[in-house]
């Protein structure tokens, strides 16, 4: 849920006040990299979707390695997502974003702890048109389960978490990128606080399917 609200949060901020693009939503990038290509949009955007796309790329290429050939625990993972997001945070809180290039490294942050975010969790925590379809599907044919519960939480998180941001970029600019932060924080502390049980593994993302046991 946190996850899932701090994706909200990043997606908001960048879309505000880095320049109508998305850190975490790839689907849109390349849908405003077709409108860019076709001359609609504003200029310079295919240069902001490209990197975001990169950055994205490389952060899922890392968050496979750390769970894969390094075998790292999840909490470094969130721990390397909270740096990236809490970097961001304070270029942009203390006004040291001044140049174009300065916005496109901005960006390429957050879009970098998105990728990473992206494969903390089986359950997706950053993109949600598949959680949105499924859930649909087990609506329309009456086999809605406990877990959509979850589900249904995973998606107002991400609403309630772009609101967070971009109530702050109306109220007090410099604060915008702090809740993307704060909730990251909140994932972290959750994952390394002690609990009994067994832990939920990561994992490759797959279609989700209501199942709240990754939902961080």
């Amino acid at each position: 849920m946190l996850l899932s609200a701090a994706s909200g949060a990043a997606d908001a901020f960048v879309f505000l006040c880095v320049g109508q693009v998305f850190a975490g939503v790839m689907t849109g990038n390349l849908v405003l990299l077709g409108a860019s290509a076709a001359g609609a949009g504003e200029d310079g955007v295919a240069l902001r979707v490209a990197t975001a796309l990169a950055a994205y790329a490389c952060g899922a290429a890392s968050g496979a390695l750390m769970t894969g050939r390094l075998g790292l625990r999840l909490w470094v993972m969130l721990l390397a997502e909270t740096v990236l997001l809490g970097a961001a945070a304070l270029l942009w809180g203390l006004d040291l974003v001044a140049s174009y290039s300065d916005r496109l490294g901005l960006l390429a942050l957050v879009s970098l702890a998105m990728g990473i975010q992206g494969r903390i969790r089986v359950t997706p925590t950053n993109y949600f048109t598949g959680t949105l379809t499924s859930l649909a599907g087990r609506a329309a044919v009456r086999e809605l389960e406990p877990a959509d519960v979850w589900v249904l939480g995973r998606l107002g998180a991400v609403v309630a978490g772009a609101a967070l941001a971009a109530g702050a970029e109306r109220w007090w600019s410099p604060g915008a990128a702090l809740g993307a932060v704060v909730l990251a924080v909140g994932a972290l502390a959750l994952e390394t606080a002690p609990r009994g049980g067994r832990q939920p593994g990561t994992g490759k993302p797959r279609p989700d399917r209501g199942n709240p046991a990754g939902a961080a």
